[in-house]
């Protein structure tokens, strides 16, 4: 995969095993159109496919607005049905089937779609200056990209509700305070930030990771039967595995793993 996908889309491989993407169209805000959509849906693939890439970071270009959601200039010129793709949904992402764990590195406010595209990471690192919010309601919408059954999913119910019911967004160290972020810091620092987050991740057992978050994702979703048989399916699996092996044997010799990923 090239560095750059149409431009739209920034990506690069950062200590060898992190993939980070930008979103690149700070004179629009960074909204999505078609371009951007098929861009992501792009590298979602590559990512999952190459076994070198263990965690993802995405962010955006310098402004105020990590990004817009729906470029609705696209959408006044009725090519709204381009904002999705087929295996991604919004932007590429929102619906996307990914088992790597992805991290949100949001500088400026996350309203709408740029709030649906981070609720779908597993992570998020905000700037202190950041707002959350899902304002559709005020526009005679609704946040259809995930909006409005993930937000519920990661605050209190009757904030959640009542964030998705008035459309007015919280500030960061709110969001941090209801357990929405991860991380806050200066505006500065959000990448970096992330890149911690990620590379704390790829210190650890790849396998495991996936493993591990394929049961701790659903676990909410199903009944607690279910996720015993998850989680015994997920053993059993990495019993094959080199790293499996690999992290006792590491820890007996009082060395560092080499993971393998495998």
């Amino acid at each position: 995969m090239t560095d750059t996908v149409d431009d739209v889309v920034l990506f690069e491989i950062v200590d060898g095993h992190i993939g980070l993407v930008t979103l690149n169209r700070p004179e629009k805000r960074n909204a999505v159109n078609g371009a951007v959509a098929r861009a992501i849906d792009a590298i979602v693939k590559h990512t999952e496919a190459d076994p070198a890439i263990w965690a993802v970071v995405i962010t955006s270009a310098e402004g105020p607005t990590f990004c817009a959601g729906a470029d609705l200039a696209e959408v006044a010129a009725g090519r709204g049905d381009d904002l999705s793709t087929p295996d991604g949904g919004f932007a590429g992402f929102v619906e996307a089937m990914r088992v790597k764990p992805w991290i949100a590195a949001v500088k400026g406010s996350a309203l709408g779609g740029g709030l649906e595209i981070s609720l779908a990471c597993d992570l998020r690192v905000v700037a202190d200056t950041t707002v959350l919010g899902l304002p559709e309601v005020k526009r005679g919408l609704i946040a259809g990209a995930g909006g409005i059954y993930r937000l519920p999913r990661q605050l209190p119910r009757a904030i959640a509700l009542e964030m998705i019911a008035t459309g007015e967004p919280i500030a960061a160290p709110r969001a941090a305070a209801l357990g929405l972020v991860n991380r806050v810091v200066a505006e500065g620092e959000v990448i970096d930030a992330a890149l911690g987050l990620a590379r704390a991740i790829c210190a650890n057992s790849p396998v495991a990771v996936r493993e591990s978050l394929q049961v701790a994702r659903s676990a909410a979703d199903v009944p607690e039967s279910a996720s015993i048989q998850a989680s015994r399916e997920a053993f059993e699996r990495l019993m094959l595995t080199d790293d499996f092996v690999e992290g006792p044997r590491a820890f007996v010799e009082k060395r560092p793993p080499q993971w393998s990923g495998c």
